[in-house]
């Protein structure tokens, strides 16, 4: 794609990278065969390629943005199949997020939408303020018909029927390998999941330890900023994220780390990605470094060479997760490790589609987002599964509000054929995990 921004705008590191990554787009529109929304809307404004355009208009003339344009990248998932399909290369995350960003900076949103942001920017990541956000949407939720907004039903609608308690597990400290010593990893614990689902990171200790990880839940780590980042509120999303990166550089060059596990693969993406956030900050540095140790927990088990289990007598359906099989392109690991333990593993027909949980997607999106979890449910109830399998916290409200099966993060299933507990999930009820210390 030829671009013709000035010298003057390319000085910008921002402008110099959506320039780079526009030119390498061909408008050969594979992307659009796989992408969600265009499939559910069918307007090319609403496919990779359309906002391709929009964005490149926008920033190639310094134009104000205006309600089309906001519209069309708003309906954006972030999903990224649009960079596993294009044979160009084209790095659209980059862009998007570059247009995000410009958009908060030049747009000013109705006054609901700005309220509305505000509030899921000041309490989804931190873990408390959404505890107790969710006790409140809880009581709420059987006045939800009244809402005039459907982002509001929506937010409503989003609160478990039972809000987990506080795990001490997530509490800074360090748990001893129960097998001989193979690595010292740290856990991203991370914020919505610490409220929503306790038992994925107390599955994941038991689990990581048991195959001779030492872990550690460093001092001052929290949210990763990804929920901000997609908002275009950068300034937030990077305090939130220079808070991991010295969490994390100080156990490095104290004890070491062999790797950070992130078991939420949407935070995984972003972790990744720190090294390109900071590139133009103080921090590039240790960025970079936090960013190459970053690792999928699917990862880190693949290295741990788990025993190969028992045959179970359970069909599991395989949801991946667009951060996990787009975002960070790990696409197989999740399955060979269901199976090695045993689980008998199908996939839905395509697995590559967004179930559109998408971070905030499903709240401020929840007509399109809606279309595709039914799409989503449909096609993956169609594999007549005894659970379904994820490794991401949204994906799994997302899913788990409409499958009639239980909706089960991987690793507990994984915990669970090793030794561990039987995943509360797959009795309908929370059961508390007793404290490992």
């Amino acid at each position: 794609m030829q671009t013709t921004f000035t010298p003057e705008q390319l000085t910008d590191p921002q402008i110099q990278r959506s320039n780079d990554i526009l030119r390498n787009c061909v408008h050969c529109g594979f992307c659009t065969a796989t992408c969600p929304t265009y499939q559910v809307l069918g307007d090319e404004l609403d496919s990779p390629r359309g906002r391709i355009y929009l964005i490149k208009d926008m920033l190639e003339n310094d134009r104000v943005p205006d309600e089309k344009v906001v519209k069309h990248i708003d309906r954006c998932l972030s999903c990224l199949a649009c960079m596993t399909t294009c044979p160009s290369g084209v790095h659209y995350m980059h862009l998007v997020d570059h247009a995000r960003e410009y958009i908060e900076d030049n747009y000013k949103r109705p006054l609901t939408d700005r309220m509305l942001r505000w509030v899921l920017a000041q309490i989804l990541p931190y873990p408390m303020r959404f505890r107790v956000a969710l006790l409140g949407a809880k009581i709420g939720r059987p006045f939800a018909w009244m809402m005039p907004d459907a982002r509001l039903r929506a937010m409503l609608d989003m609160a478990p029927k039972h809000i987990p308690p506080v795990s001490r597990n997530d509490d800074p400290q360090s748990f001893a390998p129960i097998a001989p010593k193979k690595m010292r990893v740290a856990l991203m614990t991370g914020c919505a999941q610490k409220a929503l689902n306790t038992d994925i990171n107390d599955a994941t200790i038991r689990l990581l330890t048991r195959l001779g990880a030492e872990v550690v839940v460093a001092e001052g780590a929290g949210c990763c900023g990804a929920l901000t980042h997609h908002m275009g509120k950068a300034k937030q999303s990077q305090q939130t994220a220079a808070r991991n990166i010295a969490a994390w550089t100080r156990e490095m060059d104290g004890a070491g780390l062999d790797a950070i596990v992130i078991n939420t693969s949407g935070c995984g993406t972003t972790v990744k990605d720190y090294g390109h956030m900071f590139r133009n900050d103080p921090l590039a540095k240790d960025a970079a470094r936090v960013a190459g140790i970053a690792m999928d927990v699917s990862e880190v088990l693949m290295k741990l060479d788990m025993d190969k289990g028992a045959p179970q007598d359970m069909t599991i359906a395989y949801h991946a997760a667009c951060s996990l099989q787009h975002g960070q392109q790990i696409k197989t690991y999740p399955k060979d490790l269901l199976k090695q333990a045993g689980f008998t593993v199908v996939e839905p027909r395509d697995s590559h589609l967004c179930c559109g949980s998408a971070g905030t997607y499903n709240l401020m999106q929840p007509e399109i987002s809606k279309q595709l979890k039914d799409r989503k449910v449909e096609t993956l109830m169609a594999k007549n599964p005894d659970i379904i399998a994820a490794g991401n916290i949204g994906c799994m409200m997302q899913i788990g509000s409409a499958a009639g099966v239980p909706v089960v993060h991987t690793v507990e299933l994984l915990d669970w054929a090793t030794g561990g507990p039987r995943p509360p999930a797959l009795d309908r009820a929370h059961s508390d995990v007793p404290i490992l210390r």
